[in-house]
């Protein structure tokens, strides 16, 4: 039987994407937490990273390019995800006098300006994203959803480390 590693690692990725995004819609619809749009944007980096880790899993690439590629992919959404939900947490942690004020809300944005505005809008902050509306053993949702991109970032470092390998 021939070991696929790179299969595994990819399933491995996938699987961790589908928990993360399990924890943030069982909050959402059986807790009643609504996400605010950095919480938004860091969802899209998971189900980016998770459809690579799929696309990767099912292609399972023997050469070396196929995997960096791959690794590269997901590295990025995951490193994106990482970076938002830092810049989450950051905004969490300043002082109240200093939290930027409430816009408008994301959908509106949607409508109305281009992507990139958008974007640029939603990482300046927003004082909604500020608030801490849940904590688990004194962290906040955006600094768990940090950890578990630190996890997530093994899957993609591990599938460059396999392209090096002969």
């Amino acid at each position: 039987m021939i070991q696929r590693p790179f299969r595994s690692i990819a399933l491995a990725g996938l699987a961790f994407c589908v928990l993360m995004m399990a924890v943030a819609l069982g909050l959402e619809h059986i807790g009643g937490y609504e996400p605010c749009p950095l919480c938004i944007f860091q969802r899209v980096a998971v189900i980016v990273a998770g459809i690579v880790f799929a696309i990767a899993a099912i292609h399972s690439p023997a050469g070396r390019v196929g995997k960096v590629i791959y690794g590269l992919l997901s590295l990025a959404a995951v490193g994106t995800g990482a970076f938002v939900a830092g810049r989450h947490v950051w905004l969490q942690g300043l002082p109240a006098d200093e939290v930027p004020s409430c816009g408008p809300g994301l959908d509106y944005m949607m409508d109305i300006l281009p992507m990139q505005d958008v974007v640029a809008m939603v990482l300046t902050g927003s004082g909604e994203c500020a608030n801490i509306d849940f904590s688990l053993l004194g962290l906040s949702l955006p600094a768990w959803t940090l950890i578990g991109f630190a996890i997530l970032a093994i899957a993609p470092l591990r599938m460059l480390w396999l392209s090096t390998r002969k």
